[in-house]
């Protein structure tokens, strides 16, 4: 809805928009570019021109979304689920994330469920059963180790820690 509120404002004419991919009906200008460029970003949007980006941005999104709104019962893996959700063979779509990001897919989604593990545990309040069930982890001690090989620190540590700083940082600014 703000895209298109957006393109009619600037006035550049489109066909379809749906699922983050707009269809421009003629080239815009660099000026029209910079300014939609501009409105969209107030919104925490960006403008992508070429196809591979725009892919890039979908499987990111599909990923959070997977991530974000997981209850616990797995019900696809992540390769199917993303290939059916993007209808696009999941080897094309590895294939051309690790080219641009330079990373796997599977290394991002487990930095993104590693972010959301601190989520669950800093501001939730799970405990590490709740969480390993609710984001598909095999077992406590996989999670745990998971977590461990990205931070640094094990889940407990990393609690320890955060709490530590939170209360320097009260003390700091009492002072």
């Amino acid at each position: 809805m703000l895209v298109k509120e957006e393109l009619e404002r600037l006035e550049i004419p489109f066909g379809f928009i749906d699922q983050g991919v707009v269809e421009l009906l003629e080239e815009i200008s660099l000026n029209q570019r910079s300014q939609l460029k501009k409105s969209l970003s107030k919104f925490g949007m960006k403008l992508h021109k070429d196809k591979k980006s725009i892919l890039i941005e979908k499987i990111k999104n599909t990923i959070l979304e997977m991530l974000q709104y997981s209850d616990g019962s797995p019900t696809k893996n992540y390769s199917e689920y993303i290939s059916e959700k993007l209808n696009y063979d999941y080897t094309y779509l590895a294939n051309i994330f690790s080219e641009v990001k330079g990373i796997t897919i599977q290394q991002y989604i487990i930095l993104n469920k590693i972010e959301r593990v601190k989520e669950l545990l800093l501001y939730d309040g799970l405990n590490l059963t709740e969480i390993s069930y609710k984001l598909h982890y095999s077992s406590v001690a996989h999670l745990s180790g998971q977590f461990k090989k990205v931070t640094g620190y094990s889940p407990s540590n990393y609690i320890e820690m955060k709490q530590i700083r939170e209360e320097t940082m009260e003390t700091m600014e009492i002072i």
